[in-house]
């Protein structure tokens, strides 16, 4: 249970509403009780006196109280769903914020080993989960409780034996059934978040890679795999059914056992009345509507496996802590930026060979330096170190002569800007995916930035206002990457980090943004990963990379001179 005390400890943010939704949740199960013992009363006092002969009987005060239990019924059903669900959907509100502000610091090193499908359906699957605990377990164990006092008390104004006999069988089954049915359900409630993961992780994957499943003709095969997985989470859910439908016929016997015991007591005298006549009915109806009141209660510890699975599964990543931890105390954003790297040496985990291996470079203030060499030999994740998506095993890293991990995180990404090679497009505005560089930035100021980027097409039909994405314009290869740079360009840091911002463009376009980033970076700091050689005559530095290590470094006259790796790269062209 103790990981369920993070979550809980949500719910005092909306403790008075969820403790409104607790009350009328009584109300509702008292009127409820109310109006089906009461009507059982008068139906058999109306029947009794009849039978009886007697001219007097007092019809107004009965019936009055059957109408006035039914409305409070009606209202207070309503009103308890609208307020537990209102106080439900809040509490998953802060939920999914809280998950996602731990999420976020760990990216990109906390997260690598999860894979997107499980991530997203943690997120979001294993935490509508959590709803359960209110509405399935903590607000109908309250109710269930309250009840049982609250009919015991009233009940032994008319007779404190009947009252204490039905009071005791309801409290025993309200100790020992939930208790027994989380046990019985614990596995099964596991079983049923695992598979649950497991089969979206797997329709994730087989969505995104259909076409590689059929072409190397693993389609059928994949597919076998999801429907075993699929029979495995229905043969999870029969079993759950099955605990349900057991622990309601439980509650029916145990009901059908105090109703029969109510009236086979009732029956030999209530209090110091030794012909109870009408009263016989009131505590077998206040026994039947009593137990209903107690029906959810086993169902809801059932559940309870599952939102405890569900809990570990997001603690799981939540309590991890972040491999970068950056400081709070805020620092001076600078204009100019200047670059020393001092005996770098990082390798992902597990992987022992590393990435970078003894990596020195100084870069000055305002220069433009390109980086080359084949896939793998640790370009990008010379760009990743930079931003601190990683901190290096050995060595440092400086950013104006102070060390990278003196800087608060607010100002580190106000002193760059970054063009990745992945490019996310949100399905949302044109105008909101670039507000996401400057959100103060002007709609003429956005405007300018996509013209001179070549996207002016962009432009055409809704303007700014045009959809993005899913329900809207998808964007090729190359518009995505001149998306990114126009991000970039808005963002107007003294520091740019590009990594491969030209690959899918054509000749003219290459060279567009070629000149248009030697023309905005002028006096700043670029550092661009390519493994394209045209325009790398204008840049200051050039470094040629090779198994994390960098084999030469020079401008581009001085590496031509040296016949190197740099001049077999020419030749190639």
């Amino acid at each position: 249970m103790r990981v369920l005390a993070p979550y809980l400890a949500l719910y005092k943010r909306h403790k008075w509403l969820l403790s409104l939704g607790v009350v009328l949740a009584i109300v509702t199960l008292l009127a409820s009780i109310g109006l089906l013992t009461l009507s059982g009363w008068f139906l058999s006092a109306s029947a009794v006196v009849g039978f009886a002969g007697a001219y007097s009987f007092n019809y107004m005060l009965p019936a009055a109280g059957v109408r006035g239990a039914a409305i409070i019924r009606t209202a207070g059903r309503y009103f308890e769903r609208l307020v537990s669900h209102d106080a439900t959907f809040r509490v998953l509100q802060h939920l999914r914020v809280f998950t996602f502000s731990k999420l976020l610091p760990l990216s990109p090193a906390g997260l690598a080993r999860f894979r997107q499908g499980e991530l997203l359906n943690r997120v979001v699957a294993d935490v509508d989960t959590l709803d359960h605990l209110y509405l399935r377990v903590i607000s109908p164990l309250i109710g269930a409780l309250v009840v049982i006092l609250a009919v015991t008390f009233g009940l032994s104004f008319l007779d404190v034996t009947l009252a204490l006999t039905l009071g005791g069988i309801m409290l025993l089954t309200l100790f020992v059934l939930p208790p027994l049915f989380y046990r019985a359900g614990k596995p099964t409630g596991e079983s049923l978040t695992q598979l649950r993961g497991h089969y979206r992780q797997q329709l994730t994957a087989w969505l995104h890679g259909q076409a590689e499943l059929s072409i190397f003709g693993a389609a059928t095969r994949y597919r076998d795999q999801m429907e075993q997985t699929e029979l495995s989470w229905h043969e999870a859910q029969r079993r759950q059914s099955e605990l349900t439908a057991l622990s309601q016929a439980l509650m029916m016997l145990i009901g059908g056992i105090a109703i029969i015991a109510m009236l086979w007591m009732a029956a030999g005298g209530v209090g110091d009345n030794a012909r109870p006549g009408a009263l016989i009915a009131l505590f077998v109806f206040c026994a039947l509507a009593a137990f209903e009141a107690l029906a959810p209660v086993t169902g809801a510890f059932q559940h309870l496996g599952q939102v405890m699975a569900s809990a570990l599964r997001i603690s799981q990543i939540t309590e991890q802590q972040p491999e970068v931890q950056f400081p709070q105390t805020a620092s001076v954003t600078p204009t100019q930026v200047s670059l020393r790297l001092r005996n770098v040496t990082f390798a992902y985990s597990p992987q022992a060979q590393p990435a970078l291996n003894a990596i020195s470079l100084q870069v000055a203030a305002g220069e433009h330096v390109a980086i080359l060499g084949r896939t793998g030999c640790g370009k990008s994740t010379l760009l990743q170190l930079l931003t601190r998506a990683w901190d290096p095993q050995q060595g440092e890293l400086l950013l104006n002569d102070s060390p990278l991990s003196v800087l608060d995180e607010p100002t580190l990404r106000r002193a760059m800007s970054v063009v990745p090679q992945r490019v996310h497009l949100f399905s949302a505005t044109l105008r909101d995916n670039l507000l996401l560089a400057a959100p103060g930035a002007s709609d003429e100021a956005l405007a300018d930035v996509l013209m001179r980027t070549g996207l002016e097409k962009l432009l055409e039909d809704a303007g700014l206002n045009s959809w993005l994405g899913e329900g809207g314009r998808q964007l090729s290869g190359g518009e995505l990457r001149r998306l990114a740079i126009a991000r970039a360009l808005l963002h107007d840091a003294p520091l740019m980090l590009l990594d491969e911002p030209t690959e899918g463009l054509d000749a003219a376009t290459e060279r567009q943004i070629l000149d248009l980033l030697a023309d905005v970076m002028r006096d700043k700091t670029l550092l661009m990963v390519t493994h394209r050689l045209r325009g790398l005559a204008r840049f200051n530095q050039i470094i040629v990379m090779d198994n994390g290590q960098i084999i030469e470094q020079g401008n581009h006259a001085e590496l031509l001179e040296k016949q190197g790796r740099y001049y077999q790269f020419r030749q190639r062209l």
